[in-house]
């Protein structure tokens, strides 16, 4: 068994099973990528891909397993290689972030600038997508920090840290009746019809509990993943809208009114994650403090220090996170 091989078969995991994405990536040929994956499946003497004709059609149970090894295996010599950089050149390297639209588009952007400024040599990928995408990049190495709301069963290999808490808001156009209400009630906005996260309806969610508590029934017109979607459809009269508050510009959101809900909801709280068994390069350590202040690099340590995510909530349950 070889290096090379697991490197291959990593690559080609992460580009869907497509073998020719996975040679243009290891700049080799699709010819080599196949021969090598071959070889390692006579040498394990079973198959680690089901094939349609050439190509691969999905991963096998027992490839799972060998798939899982060597993403650990080749996570371990990043590990060893991220040692030596560093003590090299703490100040260069790469930082790969796996986000939700909200927090890519209305929270990162200010610290993403802060950082480049100070880390100018680190490259910086910053991937979007649904709670499940993330967690799947987590799981195929393709990401160093995760930073999500809830969802935290889906990162079970990770250590989840608290960043800062959020609330719901509700927006309207200037001219709806909501406008009018002094102090939004779930009757007043169950009313309406509703537009709002995905998330929002097809799981458990505070939202639609807090509804169901009333014996209230809210008219879905609109889910969408995006809050720029959401308030696209607000302004176009489909429903009302409830999205996180820091989702709102000011300038550039001033056709709408935002409406006071944090009384109607439950806070939620953003966290950052990263690979339990993961390397921290000095400068990762600085990102998350500069997205979350009271995440020193003490705290950081005392966190991964833990045996469970249990245990890792443990450490924060005397500190008060701010409030976006």
């Amino acid at each position: 068994m070889k290096l090379q091989q697991l490197r291959f078969l990593a690559t080609v995991v992460q580009s869907d099973l497509n073998i020719t994405t996975a040679a243009s990536r290891l700049f080799t040929t699709q010819p080599a990528v196949s021969k090598q994956l071959r070889q390692l499946e006579q040498e394990l003497g079973f198959s680690i891909f089901e094939r349609r004709g050439r190509a691969l059609a999905r991963v096998t149970g027992p490839g799972e397993r060998v798939i899982e090894c060597s993403m650990r295996i080749l996570r371990e010599i990043q590990n060893i290689k991220g040692i030596s950089t560093e003590f090299k050149d703490e100040s260069a390297g790469t930082l790969s972030i796996g986000t939700t639209h909200t927090q890519a588009r209305y929270v990162l952007p200010p610290i993403i600038k802060a950082f480049r400024e100070r880390y100018p040599k680190v490259q910086f990928n910053l991937l979007q997508g649904t709670s499940e995408q993330i967690a799947e990049m987590a799981q195929n190495g393709r990401i160093d920090l995760a930073i999500a709301t809830g969802s935290g069963s889906l990162f079970q290999k990770f250590v989840l840290l608290p960043c800062y808490r959020w609330y719901r808001q509700v927006i309207v156009p200037h001219d709806h009746p909501l406008t009018q209400s002094r102090h939004l009630t779930l009757k007043e906005l169950g009313a309406h019809p509703i537009v709002s996260y995905v998330f929002s309806f097809t799981g458990p969610s505070s939202l639609t509990d807090a509804f169901a508590a009333c014996d209230i029934r809210p008219n879905i017109a609109l889910a969408a993943r995006d809050a720029d979607v959401i308030k696209t459809y607000v302004r176009l009269g489909i429903g009302v809208g409830i999205i996180a508050n820091m989702a709102i510009d000011p300038q550039q959101d001033d056709d709408l009114v935002r409406i006071e809900a944090s009384h109607l909801f439950p806070m939620h709280v953003t966290w950052v994650g990263f690979d339990r068994s993961a390397l921290l390069r000095s400068y990762v350590y600085d990102f998350i403090g500069m997205l979350a202040p009271h995440l020193n690099r003490r705290l950081i340590d005392r966190a991964r220090s833990t045996a469970n995510q249990a245990e890792t909530d443990a450490v924060f349950q005397d500190v008060e996170l701010p409030l976006h």
